[in-house]
């Protein structure tokens, strides 16, 4: 009896998630403010604080994320075309040390995200929180850099969930297996960010799509994951044009979540910007 649920839901899925699709991107896109990087903005809106002062500029306008979360989703959208091109349906744990150094990512996003959430609340409580010392002055050089190594740390776990949950075929090689790879990858992240500091335009216009791009990414690979773990369709797929179906689910709940949320936002807020600060 359960088979044959699961096989009926399945083939009404095909019908539904389509026609889902088509309306939630119509929504979306209605919704978003005018132009391309309006788009990007709206998918920022949904994940990020968008503070001016706390983000990258590109001839005068802000990026559609701050400088933390533009560099750790582009450091996802890094690591996952790395991924891609070194590991393809690899699954297996990485090694100790790619651990140990990926928790330290962390640790310092952390540690970095607490002391200028601090400096913050400083700057905004009329001095009542002064006598609270910061651990030093926080800048967008360090937003960059421990978002960029924290966007690493989700490629690699998301890759690692995607391949195990999706693929018919993954192998368990543990990836970034070779230090060569994995001090590659390193190098490229420090490379990336290196090239955005300057805030040049021709580096920050595509940084704008790609990092708008990486939020869509990640949360289309977790709920495909999900949705094929609610379709019972676990380890089914070969291909990517085989796996279409969950994927464009994925897509559909990442795009639907996002329009919730700046609907949301936009309600209480009123404004596209950033955060309104209490002065």
């Amino acid at each position: 009896m359960k088979t044959r649920l699961l096989a009926a839901a399945h083939n009404l899925s095909n019908w539904m998630v389509p026609l889902a699709a088509i309306a939630i991107v119509a929504a979306f896109l209605t919704i978003a403010p005018p132009g391309i990087l309006g788009k990007a903005d709206a998918i920022g809106y949904a994940v990020c604080h968008r503070l001016d002062a706390r983000s990258f500029h590109v001839d005068g306008r802000q990026l559609p994320l701050c400088a933390r979360c533009s560099g750790m989703y582009l450091g996802a959208v890094l690591g996952l075309i790395f991924l891609s091109l070194t590991s393809q349906r690899s699954a297996g744990t990485p090694p100790k040390a790619v651990l140990a150094v990926l928790a330290l990512f962390g640790l310092a996003f952390a540690i970095d995200g607490s002391n200028s959430y601090l400096y913050l609340l400083k700057q905004t409580s009329a001095g009542r929180l002064d006598f609270i010392p910061n651990l030093y002055l926080p800048n967008n050089t360090l937003r960059l850099l421990t978002g960029t190594g924290t966007g690493l740390a989700l490629a690699v776990a998301v890759f690692f969930s995607f391949n195990q949950t999706i693929w018919d075929d993954w192998n368990d090689r543990p990836l970034l297996s070779r230090w060569q790879e994995f001090a590659g990858l390193i190098l490229l992240a420090l490379g990336l960010d290196l090239l955005i500091l300057p805030e040049w335009s021709w580096v920050l216009y595509p940084a704008a799509f790609l990092s708008s791009g990486g939020v869509l990414a990640l949360l289309t690979m977790v709920y495909a994951m999900l949705w094929a773990m609610l379709m019972r369709q676990e380890n089914a797929y070969s291909t990517l044009r085989s796996a279409w179906l969950p994927i464009l689910a994925g897509l559909t709940i990442a795009l639907l979540q996002i329009s919730l949320i700046d609907i949301f936002r936009l309600w209480l807020t009123g404004t596209w910007g950033g955060f309104p600060l209490p002065h």
